[in-house]
């Protein structure tokens, strides 16, 4: 009996326990501070990251893998397990080409491979709670077809947001998009990002201080779900605490099913900087 397989890529940022327990691939982008090269999460953990972040003159870059890794990671699934069919959930493409060399890898394998790529139009654990619902689904011996649907009704529920104490690395990085708005007006100002529905970065709202800001963002989550059973996500940047802090305030207002605090990655981290705080958010069944 065929099952389904799931790719995605490291910036899920979808703890190493889960990744296992579900059986995710995670195919890695990659950090340059200079001429140093690390693939993230395989040589450069979230804390190797942050340090070394610290101590650099410069911002470090990224990159995405090549169509080459994609189509070897691919060829792999297959090779194991030919039956499987494969579904594939990537960083959003207004943000990187992840998903493009995916897309271009599943071209190169035309029929040889059953695989589907999808464009996830989000970031960070944003991608990673869509890829565990579905994983979770696959685990439990959900079709091909029964995985998609759950992925078009993730892809309708998430939401994102999240808090940056410096516009600086989304700037420097070209990732900043419509967000660049709110640039010139920081004083005092604490900016609540999202994404939109195509995947670019946009100010969702511009408040005065971190409580507001979490007040806002408890108020979203309100409307959006009310009393719905639902998946919650937060993803920080060495903001540990203040993660857990608004866990536990999310988790007391709410119909939580799953809750999951984890570390934004060394390639999100490169983007968004340290001290980010991210909220993830989808409706559970």
């Amino acid at each position: 009996m065929s099952q389904v397989k799931i790719v995605t890529d490291s910036t899920a940022d979808i703890p190493k326990n889960i990744v296992e327990d579900l059986n995710i691939s995670v195919v890695p982008l990659k950090v340059h501070f200079g001429e140093e090269t690390y693939e993230d999460g395989v040589d450069l953990n979230a804390s190797q990251f942050y340090e070394k972040l610290r101590g650099a003159s410069q911002i470090p870059t990224t990159s995405q893998p090549t169509p080459h890794q994609f189509e070897a990671e691919y060829r792999r699934i297959h090779e194991e397990s030919p039956e499987d069919d494969i579904i594939s959930i990537h960083l959003s493409s207004k943000l990187s080409g992840t998903f493009q060399s995916a897309y271009i890898a599943s071209q190169t394998l035309g029929d040889e491979v059953p695989l589907t790529v999808i464009d996830s139009r989000r970031a960070s654990y944003a991608i990673g709670i869509i890829v565990v619902e579905v994983a979770k689904l696959a685990k439990n011996g959900a079709s091909k077809e029964e995985c998609l649907k759950r992925i078009d009704e993730l892809l309708e529920d998430t939401v994102v947001y999240f808090m940056v104490d410096t516009l600086e690395y989304l700037e420097k990085n070209g990732r900043i998009g419509k967000a660049s708005a709110v640039l010139g007006s920081l004083l005092k100002i604490k900016p609540i990002l999202s994404l939109n529905d195509e995947g670019e970065v946009y100010p969702f709202e511009k408040v005065r201080g971190n409580k507001k800001a979490v007040a806002k963002i408890i108020q979203q989550v309100e409307q959006k779900y009310a009393d719905n059973p639902i998946h919650v996500g937060i993803s920080h940047a060495e903001s540990e605490k203040e993660a857990k802090a608004l866990m536990e305030k999310i988790e007391g207002s709410f119909n939580v099913k799953e809750s999951i605090i984890t570390d934004i990655g060394p390639v999100i981290g490169t983007h968004v900087g340290p001290g980010t705080l991210s909220v993830s958010i989808t409706n559970v069944k």
